[in-house]
C-alpha cells in the first residue's frame, strides 16, 4: 500500500496544500474598508510580520487620513497604488492628521512572497520604501498587488492582504490609463470617498446582536402599549 503510486500522489498533493497554508502569515482580526465609485475594497493586517507598518497605516485609517485620497496608479496585472495622503487628498488635513501622515516607517522586510494569495486569490499589500535605495522611507502610500511579482521579494514590506473586493480591483484594471515615466496611471481620478474599520471577532456576534435588537424593539412596543393603556 505504501508503494502504491496513487497514494504517493495523494500524499504529495496534501503536502503541497499543507505547506501553502502553513506559509500564510496569521492575520489580525481588524478589517479596513475603502469605499470607491467602483465598489468596496476590504483588507486585513499581518501584525506579526510588520507591526510598525500595521500600527502606522491603521492609525492613518482611524484618523480618516485616507478619506478623499485616491489610487494614482493602476498597472494591470501588477499593482494598484494608493497615493500618499499628504498630497493625494482633495480635502485639507487637520494638524493631528498632518503629523501622522508625515511620519516614515522603519523597513520591515520579511520572507513573505509578493504573490497573489494561493488560498483565496486575493492580493497582498506592499508599502513604499525600497530595501536598498531608501529602506526607512515608507509613509502612507502603499500598493495592492494584482499579480505575482517575485522580483519584489525581500525589497518591500508586506503588511496585509485584500480580504474582499477582488471584483472591485478587476474593475479598476479595466479603466483607461496613460503612462508617465515608469507609472501606468488611470485617466480618471479613482477616489477613496470614505473608509471605516471593524473587528472581525466582535462582529461575529451579529446573530446575538440581532436577537437583542428584536427583544428591545418588542419591549419598547410593550412599554408604549402600557403607557397608552394607563395614561389615556
Amino acid at each position: 500500500m505504501v508503494n502504491n503510486p496513487i497514494w504517493i500522489i495523494v500524499f504529495f498533493i496534501c503536502f503541497i496544500i499543507n505547506v501553502t497554508f502553513a506559509s500564510e502569515p496569521e492575520m489580525g482580526s481588524t478589517r479596513v474598508v475603502f469605499q470607491t465609485n467602483y465598489g468596496d475594497i476590504e483588507f486585513g493586517f499581518y501584525p506579526s510580520v510588520a507591526p510598525k507598518t500595521v500600527e502606522h497605516i491603521f492609525k492613518l485609517v482611524r484618523l480618516g487620513c485616507f478619506n478623499t485620497n485616491h489610487f494614482f496608479r493602476v498597472d494591470k496585472g501588477f499593482v494598484a497604488q494608493v497615493a500618499d495622503v499628504t498630497g493625494g487628498r482633495s480635502a485639507p488635513m487637520n494638524e493631528e492628521q498632518r503629523v501622522e501622515a508625515q511620519k516614515t516607517i522603519v523597513g520591515e522586510f520579511s520572507k513573505v512572497k509578493h504573490q497573489t494569495c494561493s488560498v483565496d486569490s486575493y492580493c497582498l499589500f506592499i508599502p513604499n520604501g525600497n530595501r536598498y535605495s531608501d529602506p526607512d522611507s515608507a509613509s502612507s502610500s502603499f500598493s495592492m498587488l494584482l499579480g505575482d511579482a517575485p522580483h519584489l521579494d525581500g525589497q518591500y514590506a508586506i503588511f496585509g492582504k485584500v480580504t474582499k473586493g477582488d471584483e472591485t480591483l478587476r474593475k479598476l484594471e479595466e479603466l483607461p490609463t496613460r503612462r508617465e515615466g515608469i507609472f501606468v496611471m488611470p485617466t480618471e481620478r479613482i477616489t477613496i470617498h470614505s473608509s471605516y474599520y471593524y473587528d472581525k471577532e466582535v462582529e461575529s456576534c451579529e446573530h446575538e446582536k440581532s436577537i437583542l435588537k428584536r427583544k428591545l424593539a418588542a419591549s419598547a412596543i410593550e412599554i408604549e402599549r402600557q403607557r397608552v393603556k394607563c395614561f389615556y
